[in-house]
């Protein structure tokens, strides 16, 4: 059994979705630290061609708490104002009739923490896409908050009997391939290949922004295409 895991991120980029489409089980590590000014609650999208960073307002966010903890901002209007961005910068977007719809499900979902506004909203992007991929909160299984780092990792493949641990790219100096070959496991690390496709309002291509751009400019056959757009080393 293919397994990966990751920190939860709102309508995250293509890699992202590499990375759950390629294994069977996709882990969401929401019981792990936030990240202050990281990709869980915040991403780039296009705004009149210019890149423009997006970001779901949170309450009393701190690296101190996990992210399970987190609470989405008591204040309602940030929804509202999110999807007028969405709709003025993409309305002209080849598929936008399609997919905005999805995002408006996505971002209206009634939640109190930005984990449990993020889980949703993956799902909703998987049945979208035809990932089959089973997903699953690392804080409603494992029970294993006391280990740490690589060790917790290897106790979460172990627990699910996982054969193969897929990760990004970035994790290539944190895990060892011995240790995981040990417990009879494959670790793979995923290098996403850049993905370029038409940008409305743009000539020159600007890469690894979120999925909401990507979903605006392309049909699902295409985007499907983009998913096996990686190379595992």
């Amino acid at each position: 059994m293919k397994l990966a895991i990751m920190q939860p991120y709102f309508l995250p980029y293509i890699g992202y979705m590499q990375l759950m489409h390629a294994v069977d089980k996709f882990v969401l590590f929401d019981d792990v630290a936030f990240i202050n000014r990281g990709w869980i609650n915040r991403n780039r999208m296009l705004v009149n061609g210019q890149e423009f960073m997006f970001t779901i307002p949170l309450k009393d966010a701190s690296q101190n708490k996990k992210i399970n903890e987190i609470a989405l901002s008591s204040d309602p209007k940030w929804r509202g104002k999110l999807l007028k961005t969405i709709e003025q910068s993409y309305r002209k977007a080849p598929y936008y009739g399609t997919v905005f719809p999805m995002l408006e499900k996505i971002i209206n979902f009634t939640a109190g923490t930005i984990a449990e506004l993020i889980y949703p909203g993956l799902l909703e992007l998987n049945q979208y896409l035809g990932i089959t991929t089973e997903l699953v909160p690392s804080s409603a299984i494992y029970q294993n908050d006391h280990l740490k780092a690589q060790d917790r990792i290897l106790d979460i493949c172990l627990q699910e009997k996982a054969s193969h641990y897929i990760n990004p790219i970035g994790g290539m100096e944190l895990y060892d391939k011995d240790r995981f070959s040990q417990e009879s496991i494959r670790l793979s690390f995923m290098q996403a290949r850049k993905v370029v496709y038409p940008q409305l309002n743009r000539t020159e291509f600007m890469p690894w922004l979120s999925m909401l751009d990507i979903l605006m400019n392309n049909d699902v056959d295409s985007i499907r295409r983009m998913l096996g757009e990686y190379d595992l080393l």
